[in-house]
């Protein structure tokens, strides 16, 4: 009877201790977006991902909020700001990597209905390693250059 108890001690340790090293290794900080007038049918979601293990990969972004999710990275050729889409996001061990207006982010197209501000939803980042992490996007006013900007701040 204790040989049992013990074995079961054991078992459960063993598989606490599987679960937090399981812990994800990339957090994702200040996930947001801008308010979108009624209509609209694309947005663009940012967010700061923070990568506390081996270098890895952003590979998919999928929300209930939009029929599409994807990366993005923004560029400007001969003046022309242009965005396309990336296959991949690398997010390299031990850095900050942010997804900001005028650089990567994520676009959400065929929005199922207008974001609006002081909303959230819901986002699911799959990783190439660190596997799938959900989060909670806000919805910050219109044209807000960031979480909680005060005006005239710029990103």
């Amino acid at each position: 009877m204790l040989r049992s108890i013990f074995l079961a001690a054991l078992l459960t340790v063993a598989g606490v201790a599987t679960t937090a090293a399981q812990a994800p290794t990339v957090n994702v900080e200040h996930a947001w977006a801008r308010a979108t007038p009624g209509g609209a049918k694309s947005a663009a979601l940012y967010m700061t991902l923070v990568n506390k293990g081996a270098d890895d990969r952003l590979v998919s972004v999928s929300t209930p909020v939009a029929g599409k999710a994807e990366v993005h990275s923004t560029t400007t050729e001969n003046g022309v700001m242009r965005m396309r889409p990336v296959e991949a996001l690398d997010v390299k061990a031990g850095t900050s990597t942010t997804l900001k207006p005028g650089g990567y982010h994520v676009m959400l197209t065929d929005l199922k209905a207008p974001l609006v501000a002081g909303q959230s939803f819901a986002v699911t980042l799959t990783f190439e390693n660190a596997g799938k992490i959900d989060v909670t996007a806000t919805v910050e006013k219109l044209g807000a250059a960031a979480p909680g900007a005060m005006p005239g701040m710029k990103m």
